[in-house]
């Protein structure tokens, strides 16, 4: 059946847009029935509470703790069981249940090893002492005998019960965290193989009490005589991972210090709804995986500096023996000890030698400098000579001068330094680029993860009256909006955004000049001054490495930092960004909030979150806490912190999970529908066209045949 147009009677009611569009429509919902059945579907749907929305900032490469929340959907889980459970079950009991929905295969692997270890004869299983292994080797030295005496087992004699029991549970948390949502949207995640039997226990309750109670204890029963008990399990708790978490907002940085921004890519493509603000670090390696080759090196030094080679050699597979070899046989005699890596004498993760890894980060930091000193000399309309140094630089005398003042080096052996042209790279170096180059460009993961970070990403976003964006809008100091040049147009406020994204686009999917003009660009967004990513008036990174004097060492940061905890700035912002000052909000993060010094992440009385709480270890000697989580549902917006992540064996051994504390609670007073969110406008315009269709059939200007 199609349904087919009647053009003579058509025009005089529809313009030819929707003429168009309503022919496109009708191939969908081809009869008046179909129009009907999902114009009840979408009005029901308006009624719905909004999913809850989960945003994030600044994971550093912290996969563990990142993966951690996403299974515990910042401690929403652990809420659901004590709403559902309340004081019927013990502590013991409750964290017992969240490790199984955390980590479903782990711990029931676990489970069964208790169960099928063998044991002396007429033990009763309280008392009985487990020879099962660790988990995972040397997680747990002496291996915590977790089930003795435990609640879990100690009255569930048999595997078998055990499953019982859980999958009770499980389903009980599963028919909570469902309950929002209709009931085809949780039926297409449920995986196909399972799909009518989870249904049927999420939705049992149309049945008369003691019928009900009797049809649901037969599916539990054919679940396990089946065999079936663990898959069901771990296929709930992923349904229940997948509904805790309606949408994700990573608001920059998935990239730096920490080894698993690959693991956090790869666990993000499996979320359903999820989006990225791209941050300062992001674009460092989106530059470099795309081709900027200064970018290419400063994602190599960064990451040596830090000793944080995982991400680069196990993530992506990139090799870096060529950096090696060319590093042992230019500085092969050189002590380098101002290359040391970070806490190179405690680091757990130096893979090499400590003397090989200084060698390599003085190797790649040269050519650092020297393909960012041609960059910025290709691009005098950056304003950033002052980054282009090298050609400052009196071996002779083993000083720089900058700025009429002349420095002693803190090094002085530049054995590839050509002073006739000092940025220029020697034959060696350019093989080298050229090498690592085509490991980047060959790694089937890291272009994988870029085109998911370009399909998946934007440098801002406008959602439900938030205003997410990592760093900063570029400000002058009297609070207006910065006019700066990006790319040949003069921009400034939205217009320098949307111009910034439109360029960052350009940087790969774009071609020729146009293309190289943008990837150079995203150098300058990396450094830049007027960078709504950096937004500082220079990078010293140079002058860290090789000047004493820390003066050298400033970086002044833009107007912004000062002026954006100011309302009236906030409110001008969200203004220029299409939002009503009154509701709208502002998130970012990029500023790490240091909880010890009494900072707080709401600013702006309540306009602005700054919601970089200390992800990545490093920085949580600064903040305090260990990350923050906003949280936006049907009730309205919570802020929660998050103490540090002891270890995933841990959470699945012990029920161990991150603590977590509300630091905000602000309720709208009404629940909040779908109808009141974007989403909703999305669905009414799709409601007026649906019913244009419906006048359509009705009124004979369309006819099935």
């Amino acid at each position: 059946m199609q349904a087919k147009l009647q053009i003579h009677n058509f025009g005089s009611t529809f313009g030819m847009q929707d003429e168009r569009y309503l022919h496109l429509l009708s191939e969908k919902f081809p009869n008046e029935q179909a129009v009907i059945t999902e114009l009840i579907n979408l009005r029901a749907i308006l009624s719905l509470p909004k999913g809850t929305e989960h945003f994030v900032s600044d994971l550093h490469g912290e996969s563990l703790a990142f993966i951690h929340m996403i299974k515990n959907a910042s401690g929403v889980v652990r809420k659901k069981v004590d709403e559902v459970y309340c004081d019927t079950i013990s502590e013991e009991e409750k964290r017992a249940l969240c490790a199984l929905i955390y980590y479903p295969d782990e711990r029931i692997e676990l489970i069964k090893k208790y169960y099928e270890a063998p044991r002396p004869h007429g033990s009763k299983v309280e008392s009985r002492k487990t020879a099962a292994k660790p988990l995972k080797e040397g997680a747990n030295s002496g291996y915590i005998d977790l089930f003795t005496q435990n609640a879990e087992i100690s009255n569930l004699p048999t595997l078998e019960e055990w499953y019982r029991l859980r999958l009770h549970q499980v389903v009980d948390i599963a028919r909570a965290v469902t309950i929002k949502y209709s009931r085809s949207k949780v039926h297409k995640l449920l995986p196909p193989d399972y799909a009518y039997i989870i249904d049927e226990l999420l939705h049992e309750s149309n049945l008369e009490q003691h019928d009900r109670q009797t049809y649901y204890n037969a599916i539990i029963d054919a679940i396990i005589e089946t065999g079936c008990a663990e898959q069901l399990l771990i296929a709930i708790s992923y349904l229940i991972h997948s509904l805790t978490i309606d949408t994700l907002h990573i608001v920059g940085d998935i990239f730096d210090r920490g080894p698993g921004a690959s693991k956090i890519l790869d666990v993000l493509s499996t979320v359903r709804d999820h989006d990225v603000q791209w941050g300062n670090h992001d674009i460092e390696w989106m530059g470099a995986m795309a081709g900027n080759l200064a970018l290419l090196a400063t994602v190599l030094r960064v990451s040596i500096r830090y000793a944080n080679i995982e991400t680069l050699e196990e993530g992506y597979g990139i090799n870096l023996l060529p950096l090696a070899n060319f590093a042992m046989t230019v500085y092969g005699n050189d002590p380098c000890d101002i290359w040391q890596t970070k806490d190179f004498e405690n680091n757990p993760r130096l893979t090499r030698s400590a003397q090989l890894m200084a060698k390599m980060h003085k190797a790649i930091s040269i050519i650092q400098f020297k393909l960012e000193g041609q960059t910025v000399l290709r691009h005098p309309e950056w304003h950033m000579d002052h980054r282009a140094l090298l050609d400052k630089i009196d071996l002779k005398t083993g000083t720089i001068t900058l700025n009429g003042v002349t420095y002693p080096l803190l090094d002085t052996y530049l054995p590839t330094l050509n002073p006739a042209d000092p940025y220029a790279l020697n034959q060696y170096e350019q093989d080298l680029m050229s090498q690592l180059w085509r490991s980047f460009r060959k790694s089937e993961k890291m272009q994988r993860h870029l085109r998911m970070l370009y399909e998946h990403g934007s440098l801002y976003l406008v959602r439900n009256g938030f205003l997410l964006y990592h760093a900063a809008i570029p400000l002058n100091a009297d609070g207006s909006f910065t006019v700066a040049d990006v790319c040949g147009k003069q921009v400034s406020g939205k217009a320098l955004m949307d111009r910034t994204d439109e360029i960052i686009r350009k940087a790969y999917y774009g071609e020729g000049k146009e293309k190289e003009d943008a990837l150079d660009y995203m150098l300058y967004l990396w450094e830049g001054e007027f960078s709504p990513l950096y937004n500082k008036d220079r990078m010293t990174t140079f002058e860290r490495y090789f000047i004493a004097d820390k003066t050298t060492h400033e970086e002044r940061k833009g107007a912004y930092f000062a002026l954006a905890d100011d309302e009236h700035i906030c409110d001008a912002i969200l203004r220029e960004f299409g939002l009503d000052p009154a509701v709208g909000r502002i998130v970012n993060g990029h500023v790490p909030v240091r909880t010890i010094k009494g900072e707080t992440p709401t600013r702006a009385n309540g306009k602005r979150f700054v919601i970089d709480g200390g992800f990545s270890k490093p920085y949580q000697e600064k903040t305090g806490i260990a990350g923050y989580t906003l949280i936006y549902n049907s009730h309205g917006i919570q802020l929660v912190e998050h103490d540090s992540f002891e270890s995933r064996e841990q959470a699945v051994l012990s029920g161990s999970d991150i603590h977590s504390r509300t630091l905000l609670q602000d309720n709208s007073g009404k629940r909040i529908r779908i109808k009141d969110t974007d989403k909703g406008k999305e669905l009414l315009q799709q409601i007026e066209s649906l019913e244009q269709l419906l006048h359509a059939y009705r009124n004979g200007y369309m006819r099935t045949v």
